[in-house]
């Protein structure tokens, strides 16, 4: 009698559950051309495109104007700087070349420096892994570039290591995650190393020409240069960006985005390996993370990858973010509805954007709304926690409890609290 009560004392709760959690209604792709247009409303671009994937169906739509003043809209071939997009191109090939056993995430970055270079250690040594997952120590840039650089070409491979060599690591590799693009960088050097082949030729071998993705390249032509699509500022030249190639220098197009996409849902016969973008490091394990949450706290940490959300659960999205160069722009991959989206847009009139609108986050609830789930639960933002922090700290001079540095430091970079 005891083992039956138990029984119907389970399939009771399993049965609340079942009617609690979301049940997915996939809707229709076309559906995603009203979710461009708030996006598009919303932000206050000059011009904004969006491509979304699901299994062998796919969406585009441009939205207003791929040049200021053109009044044509961005179209499949417009050009577009994908900024730090770039990084999951890196990891990408990384994640293969770990599979075919020419690097191990585990190898240190000193195996693959230049001859006679000095790579910092604080305990431990840098590792690939650690570069892949921003947990290696380092600084997000090594600093800023002489005036009149273009855009994403500094800084070049000399001048990066020749940093490295008198660069402190900020804390033990592989117990922080601190948002780095020089570290992307350097993690380009070496896979180009390893493979004993230079970086693009190496990249363009692996991933870009089995993809079909004949517009996405650090080397634009002047036809191609035509088509960027440009933002209300002058942005600088449309030029080479090969210096900044693990991390931010890649242009391509929303037709080749949209192979990507369909390459990373597993579209077709060619499919991305589970291993380049499943979760590596848990938040929770680390000691913070600085600069990864831009588009929600993450979950779990990936080469190159954030997720949001436990990857059993129906509403997990993997995701990464970019911007630079008057461009914002962004990925997230839906695994339950096998559904992917990547928007880009560019810098219009702040004025016009709506007030507290983030791109990120709205692209991921609009991903869930395709798949007829309700959106993430709203955190607060990094604004509105910094406020919270100076209230607190304002609170306690009142009180006579004024806190000192080290404990006014730790209120304000908490995980989930970084810079863009």
């Amino acid at each position: 009698m005891r083992l039956l009560t138990a029984f119907f004392l389970l399939l009771s709760f399993v049965t609340a559950a079942a009617q609690t959690a979301p049940v997915m209604s996939l809707r229709d792709l076309k559906e995603a051309e009203q979710l461009g247009a708030d996006l598009y409303t919303n932000s206050g671009a000059t011009g904004l495109v969006l491509v979304v994937v699901r299994g062998d169906r796919a969406f585009f739509h441009g939205y207003g104007e791929a040049v200021p003043g053109s009044h044509a809209a961005p179209t499949r071939e417009s050009v577009i700087r994908i900024c730090s997009l770039t990084k999951i191109f890196t990891t990408d090939l990384l994640a293969k070349l770990v599979s075919d056993g020419t690097v191990r995430l585990d190898d240190p970055l000193k195996k693959y420096a230049p001859e006679a270079a000095t790579v910092p250690e604080r305990e431990a040594p840098i590792t690939l892994e650690d570069l892949a997952t921003h947990t290696a120590g380092l600084e997000r840039e090594i600093g800023t570039a002489p005036r009149h650089t273009p855009h994403f070409t500094y800084p070049n491979y000399d001048t990066r290591w020749n940093w490295l060599a008198s660069a402190r690591l900020k804390f033990t590799p592989g117990t922080q995650a601190h948002y780095s693009n020089v570290g992307f960088d350097l993690l380009s050097d070496a896979l180009a190393a390893a493979a004993q082949t230079r970086y693009a030729t190496l990249l363009y071998k692996r991933t870009l020409a089995p993809l079909e993705m004949w517009q996405t390249t650090f080397f634009p032509t002047p036809k191609q240069c035509e088509k960027l699509m440009t933002g209300s500022h002058d942005e600088g030249p449309c030029t080479i960006t090969e210096d900044t190639e693990g991390s931010s220098g890649l242009y391509s197009t929303p037709a080749d985005m949209e192979k990507f996409l369909r390459y990373l849902v597993g579209a077709g016969s060619n499919a991305q390996a589970e291993n380049a973008r499943r979760v590596y490091l848990l938040p929770s394990s680390l000691k913070g993370q600085y600069g990864l949450d831009h588009a929600g706290r993450p979950s779990g940490i990936g080469l190159g990858w954030m997720h949001l959300g436990g990857s059993d659960d129906v509403n997990h999205v993997i995701e990464k973010t970019g911007g630079g160069a008057g461009f914002t722009t962004y990925i997230a991959i839906h695994p339950a509805s096998h559904t992917a989206l990547f928007v880009a847009m560019t810098e219009g009139n702040w004025r016009d954007r709506t007030p507290g609108f983030n791109l990120f986050k709205a692209s991921n609830n609009g991903l869930l709304a395709l798949a007829g789930l309700p959106p993430f639960p709203d955190r607060p933002s990094h604004r509105m926690r910094s406020r919270h922090v100076a209230r607190a700290a304002t609170t306690m001079k009142a009180r006579g409890k004024v806190p000192g540095r080290r404990r006014r430091r730790a209120m304000l970079t908490q995980p989930g609290v970084g810079g863009n």
